[in-house]
Parts: structure tokens; C-alpha cells; sequence
């Protein structure tokens, strides 16, 4: 028996009608509560702004900080340029974040890669044990923030969030490949 294939997302679902206070005027705009991408928008900011300040005022650590030790735990040896796109930050960014970690011993960088260009970044021990504390931190938030979940509707998110990642780095690379006032 096949699983019938879903039904297509269509515009109608994230628009609401609206009337402007001053002239009366109806129209439509984005639903906040109906447009996942809002949602997520909103809850990232929420998350980052919440996240940005604890890390700040315990361990002394910027928002990209924090993200890059998670990150170099995880994938030892990705460069600036890589770790800028998985966070999805600008690698001038990233680069101000090595500096700081360099300078307090937490990371350092390893050979030149093949291409002559750029560095792996991997922890020290100082930075390891940093990631450590983060990541109990971390996984004391995600459970707080999953309160109510069944572990099949946590897993559900997870797959949701990277299917709509995946979505939108192909966007990403679509818009690059076709920048807005270019004719082909």
C-alpha cells in the first residue's frame, strides 16, 4: 500500500486579512501564528537573545563564541569559511570569534589545508573543558524548552527543522546563483 503523498503548502495558508487603523483600508499580510518561518524567526531571536546574555554574564562568551566550541566539539578541523555557513553568520564574524577564543586559549588552528588558504580550527584543552560546561548548560536548556514534549515530537522538530534548513540553503543557493535586478 503507498503512503499518499502530501498535499502542497499553499500561500493562502500564511496570509491573514487586515485593516489599517488609519485609512480603513483592508489587506493581506503574513500570519504570525500561521507562517513556520516567523515562528522559528522569532523563537531564534528569543533564544539567541536569552542565550547571548547567560553565556555573556557566566562564561565571558559572545553568542558566536559559544557556538563555535559547540561546533569545533563537534566537527574538529572545519575552517572559518565552513563554521560561517553552518551557523549562518558572515565569516567576518566568525573570524572576530576565533580571535577571541585564540586569545584566551580556547581553540587553536592546525596545518594549512590543500588549498594553501585556510586552517582547521580545533579545541584545546582549556577550550574543551569550556565546552563542557556549555554543553551541560545546553542540554539543561533543551530539556526545560521541551517541556511537554513526547521524545517522537522532539525528534518530529528536529526532522521539520532540518528539512526546512535544507530548503533553505537551496533557497540560499538559488538566490546566489540569480541575484534580484539580474537578467539572464
Amino acid at each position: 500500500m503507498r503512503t499518499p503523498k502530501p498535499s502542497a503548502v499553499t500561500r493562502d495558508m500564511f496570509l491573514v486579512d487586515v485593516q489599517d487603523g488609519h485609512t480603513g483600508e483592508t489587506f493581506q499580510t503574513l500570519s504570525i501564528s500561521r507562517t513556520p518561518a516567523m515562528l522559528l524567526s522569532f523563537a531564534a531571536n528569543k533564544f539567541t537573545e536569552a542565550a547571548a546574555s547567560y553565556f555573556a554574564d557566566r562564561l565571558n562568551l559572545g553568542t558566536v563564541d559559544w557556538r563555535m566550541l559547540l561546533l569545533l566539539a563537534r566537527l574538529p578541523g572545519i575552517t572559518a569559511m565552513r563554521s560561517a555557513r553552518t551557523i549562518g553568520v558572515d565569516k567576518g564574524t566568525v573570524s572576530r570569534a576565533v580571535s577571541r577564543l585564540k586569545r584566551r586559549g580556547l581553540i587553536c588552528t592546525g596545518d594549512l589545508h590543500a588549498n594553501g588558504r585556510s586552517r582547521g580550527l580545533f579545541l584545546t584543552p582549556t577550550g574543551r573543558a569550556m565546552h563542557d560546561q556549555i554543553l551541560d548548560i545546553a542540554v539543561e536548556q533543551h530539556l526545560e524548552l521541551l517541556k511537554g514534549f513526547s521524545p517522537d515530537e522532539a525528534k518530529l522538530m528536529a526532522d521539520l527543522l532540518l528539512r526546512f534548513s535544507k530548503n533553505l540553503e537551496a533557497m540560499i543557493d538559488r538566490d546566489a546563483q540569480n541575484p534580484a535586478g539580474r537578467d539572464n
